[in-house]
């Protein structure tokens, strides 16, 4: 059986937003809720859709990013571009009022937008575009496993929010410590059969869960997302090891250790990369 995931295209819009709210339904993640006008007909109907946020320089405090034209995308003459991928996690549009929330990893200033995201408040600026397409849910799937770190927690959270409640949702987290554990409601947690690491604890934990798991069946869909070299080897283990299709398995590294501003539509083990 093949799990086929179709995939459709929207109309690119680039947004200029405002911050409406922030809360922390973790310590470590900050739920940037951002609204205006320009929502109206925002679009994301896939659980692992990307917008592209675009941040002031922190050194000037300027907001630079492209715009739509009459013409088309128009890119800034001047001006330095700074934006980084992300989930939008939910869209609320009612009588005229249109909500869209980002959720961010805080980690100090340590980059632009964790930066911008542990100091942003009501009425800052913001920039969004996208999403510029969406990869629907596998149809046929009766069982989804979804490996996460903390940066893929609201894809998570989409998956299980799209899921039919027929399919069974099984969980791997890898994450800093139990403080993440609150970022999911309780009708999440009940939805899930969830184990969380920590990374205190050592390496491995997440290959060992994986290959606990036994035989992996033909209507079982595995999404994984987080820091690239965390998932290589379990990438390799699925589809080299078990030797699962690529219909079958997922995998994107939002992130990778030591590299700046990573491309995650790059493969994730550039010494295998997808066939």
């Amino acid at each position: 059986m093949t799990l086929e995931r179709e995939s459709v295209r929207h109309t690119l819009a680039i947004r200029q937003l405002t911050v409406s709210s922030v809360t922390y339904p973790a310590p470590s993640i900050a739920r940037i809720t951002v609204s205006g006008d320009e929502l109206e007909g925002f679009i994301s109907s896939g659980p692992a859709d990307h917008v592209k946020v675009f941040f002031p320089d922190p050194k000037t405090g300027v907001l630079t990013a492209p715009a739509m034209t009459a013409e088309g995308l128009k890119r800034p003459g001047k001006g330095k571009v700074i934006s980084r991928d992300y989930t939008p996690l939910g869209f609320r549009s009612h009588d005229g009022h249109h909500e869209l929330d980002i959720d961010f990893v805080v980690h100090g200033d340590e980059g632009p937008a964790s930066a911008w995201a542990s100091k942003a408040a009501a009425g800052d600026a913001i920039v969004v575009a996208g999403p510029r397409g969406s990869k629907l849910l596998p149809q046929g799937a009766t069982h989804v496993i979804l490996i996460a770190d903390e940066t893929a927690l609201p894809a998570v959270s989409r998956w299980i929010d799209m899921l039919p409640p027929s399919v069974q949702i099984t969980a791997l987290f890898d994450v800093a410590d139990d403080s993440v554990e609150s970022y999911f409601s309780a009708e999440h947690k009940a939805r899930m059969s969830a184990e969380w690491f920590y990374r205190h604890d050592g390496l491995g934990q997440l290959d060992a869960a994986l290959r606990a798991m036994g035989e992996i069946g033909e209507t079982t869909f595995v999404f994984m997302a987080g820091e690239a070299t965390t998932l290589v080897p379990l990438r390799r283990y699925l589809r080299r090891e078990l030797g699962l299709p690529k219909h079958q398995v997922a995998a994107d590294g939002y992130w990778r250790r030591g590299v700046t501003d990573a491309d995650h539509h790059a493969p994730i083990d550039p010494a295998d990369p997808e066939d």
